[in-house]
């Protein structure tokens, strides 16, 4: 189909897709309830700079628009060529359009942005990491059921981001996923699906989604990297969960070679922090625990954790998870996934966590351990040398200051925390 302004052969603008054009007025991808695609038409000097271009268009990279072009076209004082003009070998996502127009404000959606992270990277932006050129939108449950792919397309539509972190997620400690399997395998799958490829007809210029180290084999070597996501079976404990977020990496690799989108991801450790669900039945280890340290405190009863004690992770507070993903966003340029997380040497045991919480709580029951409960994983020590590579300065919040801020939050909060 032949559009006024348009080189032949010549890709659709950002976010559209070149079929169903025919009596519409507009590509499909193209919001219904904004005006049909009307490209200017160019005057014959214009067309003629247009092939000129064409004709410069560069080969070795596949991905990066032409910015010979671009310049060429700005030295000669021409301003209003066709916005769509690229090499054909340029990836649909990775479009001239974002090039050649002027320097205009970001607009970077966060799905699940009332839940721990999300909240987190809010403080954060809100205490002064925001950019000029960059606007926040957190939306929650209640904006939408991503598990719809309607509603997701629909929410796409009506905020129409450049960036996106993917956070949304069905979550939940050791015992609901191994009662859940199903159900966290089938609502992460179509939660994950609906908001990449909503992202991907929309013109998303970049995603990060956020996995888990629940997602490597449990049968491994250590400590794990990122080369290894898929080289067997996780853990029988939360393999619904665990597939569900692996498919994520599926995902970007594919939308990456068959479309060019700057998809990727990062692989957190066990994330604590403010706003977490402290639910001793549902949540996870760390604010559970905290959970039962303010409960065995205000009833003076012993504090019992459940297993022995002796399994061991890496934790990573939230507010220095956000600064991470402020990073990832704005200069990790690999599709590749890269861990965030705290060094080796900084892994405890659950005893250990434990004791901690009671210190900053100053707790002085006795602590108990139930043995007939499940340990879970007993380790998943996760490299962050990729991580050191590119921030070798980077300075993690000490995890007793952490533990000691979180504490203080929850029983600050405790009516309106997550429980």
């Amino acid at each position: 189909v032949a559009v006024p302004g348009r080189l032949p052969g010549s890709p659709p603008p950002r976010g559209c897709r070149p079929a169903a054009m025919e009596g519409t007025g507009r590509p499909r991808g193209c919001s219904a309830g904004g005006p049909a695609f009307q490209a200017p038409r160019p005057s014959s000097s214009r067309a003629f700079l247009a092939g000129l271009l064409w004709g410069m268009k560069g080969r070795t990279d596949p991905v990066r628009p032409l910015s010979m072009g671009l310049r060429a076209s700005t030295f000669l004082g021409v301003t209003d060529i066709p916005l769509m003009l690229r090499s054909p070998f340029a990836p649909a996502c990775a479009d001239l359009a974002v090039m050649a127009e002027p320097a205009r404000t970001k607009r970077i959606l966060v799905t699940g942005g009332s839940g721990l992270v999300g909240r987190a990277i809010e403080k954060v932006v809100a205490d002064g990491a925001r950019q000029p050129d960059e606007e926040w939108i957190f939306v929650s449950s209640k904006d939408a059921d991503l598990t719809n792919a309607a509603e997701t397309r629909a929410l796409f539509e009506k905020h129409r981001p450049t960036h996106v972190i993917h956070l949304a997620a069905m979550v939940g400690g050791l015992f609901k996923n191994i009662k859940y399997n199903l159900d966290f395998w089938r609502k992460n799958v179509h939660i994950n699906d609906n908001v990449l490829h909503s992202a991907y007809e929309c013109g998303v210029q970049k995603v990060v989604s956020c996995l888990s180290t629940c997602i490597f084999p449990d049968r491994t070597t250590y400590p794990i990297d990122e080369t290894m996501i898929h080289n067997g079976p996780p853990h029988s404990s939360n393999f619904g969960y665990s597939y569900a977020k692996r498919m994520i990496d599926v995902q970007n690799r594919g939308y990456f070679e068959q479309h060019g989108c700057r998809f990727t991801a990062v692989i957190p450790t066990n994330v604590f922090g403010p706003h977490d669900n402290y639910s001793i039945e549902d949540g996870h280890v760390l604010p559970g625990l905290i959970h039962k340290v303010y409960l065995a405190k205000q009833r003076g009863a012993a504090l019992t954790v459940w297993g022995t004690g002796t399994p061991r992770r890496q934790f990573i507070y939230s507010l220095d998870l956000a600064r991470l993903f402020l990073w990832v966003l704005r200069e990790y340029d690999e599709v590749e996934p890269i861990i965030l997380s705290v060094g080796e040497d900084d892994e405890v045991s659950i005893r250990e966590a434990a004791e901690c919480i009671v210190k900053a709580m100053d707790f002085q029951g006795e602590l108990l351990f139930d043995t007939t409960k499940s340990d879970g994983q007993f380790k998943k020590t996760a490299s962050n040398s990729k991580l050191k590579r590119y921030l070798p300065d980077f300075k993690f919040t000490p995890f007793e200051q952490a533990v000691k801020e979180t504490c203080n939050w929850f029983c600050s909060n405790y009516d309106i925390a997550r429980k």
